[in-house]
């Protein structure tokens, strides 16, 4: 098999290194090996690969956090058969930059046919994690308004949709009328450029000075502090991520005065601890597939070999939506 792997941490483009005459995997109890057929960039990869990410796979390792493909052999005591269509969250050790994947069962899940490799792949963790938030931290009700930081990209971008196919009122912050325009097809009702715009003063204006509802903040650092700014008493902004680079502090003071939670979202903790609640969000998020409310935001599809380019891109936010290797390109 072939891939990309990681020998010490450190910069992606500096440490990943391809191989490609790897031995075949070979699934153990309750695992599955998958035939990769598309695997999505995440900004996560960067933090695994540099080793700064919640979870740290030993040495060498190949990253790739979600995989779509065929199931090519499965070890004792799983239910999945071969040739079966799924995606998965693959073992860090044996990611998605791949040629082949290795996943435990539970955090395997098949798919119907109507729904391609490419969208399969760009839909799992992204609409996971962004269901995982707005229907199951935040409780998101119909008629709310959310503010979602980073509208335009895999996650943020997936929580437009989500949160659309709710019943909230949706405010989406972008930087560029590229960006912008890309919030407004997916269902944003009101966009902010931040580049040129305050969102802070946009979103208290929309509201007449009650705030957003919801914040969903995969973003941190100075967005986390002036969301604190624009959060309605009571609400609850969403910690999803550090694409920002700083981590914020929140001001305890600020959040008893005006009652809101802050409420952290790691998806990939339920994969352990709730494993059932998953596998709900993934019933729940074919349904919204089938009927057309969501369709995730591909912006490229392009050679497994161009996975450093491909990540670079990502994390330089210079992409909308999400990024899809294939291996067969």
């Amino acid at each position: 098999m072939q891939a990309w792997q990681v020998h010490e941490n450190g910069p992606p483009e500096d440490v990943l290194v391809w191989a490609d005459d790897l031995a075949p995997l070979r699934p153990g109890e309750g695992e599955v090996v998958i035939d990769v057929r598309a695997a999505a960039v995440n900004f996560a990869d960067d933090l695994v690969c540099r080793g700064t990410y919640q979870e740290k796979p030993a040495l060498p390792f190949t990253p790739g956090m979600e995989v779509s493909g065929v199931v090519a052999a499965v070890g004792t005591g799983v239910e999945l058969a071969v040739g079966r269509r799924v995606l998965a969250a693959p073992q860090l050790a044996h990611g998605g930059y791949a040629t082949h994947a290795l996943a435990r069962a539970s955090d395997t899940f098949e798919i119907p046919d109507e729904l391609d490799d490419v969208a399969a792949a760009a839909l799992f963790v992204t609409y996971q994690t962004g269901w995982c938030a707005l229907a199951h931290r935040a409780r998101l009700e119909p008629g709310e308004t959310l503010l979602v930081h980073a509208g335009a990209g895999g996650v943020g971008s997936a929580a437009i949709q989500l949160a659309k196919a709710i019943g909230a009122r949706v405010v989406a912050t972008a930087g560029g009328a590229d960006k912008t325009d890309v919030c407004r097809r997916l269902g944003a009702d009101e966009v902010v450029d931040y580049r040129s715009e305050d969102f802070v003063e946009v979103v208290n204006d929309l509201t007449d000075g009650r705030g957003a509802d919801v914040v969903f903040d995969p973003v941190g650092g100075d967005t986390f502090d002036r969301s604190t700014k624009c959060i309605a008493w009571g609400g609850r902004i969403l910690i999803v991520g550090f694409a920002g680079g700083r981590i914020a502090e929140a001001r305890t003071n600020h959040v008893l005065v005006k009652n809101y939670g802050v409420l952290g979202v790691h998806w990939g903790g339920y994969r352990s601890r709730a494993p059932e609640l998953v596998r709900t969000w993934h019933d729940d998020l074919m349904r919204l597939a089938a009927g057309g409310a969501i369709a995730p935001l591909v912006s490229q599809v392009v050679p497994l070999s161009d996975a450093p380019k491909a990540l670079a891109a990502v994390t330089s936010r210079g992409t909308v939506g999400k990024v899809v290797l294939d291996p067969a390109r």
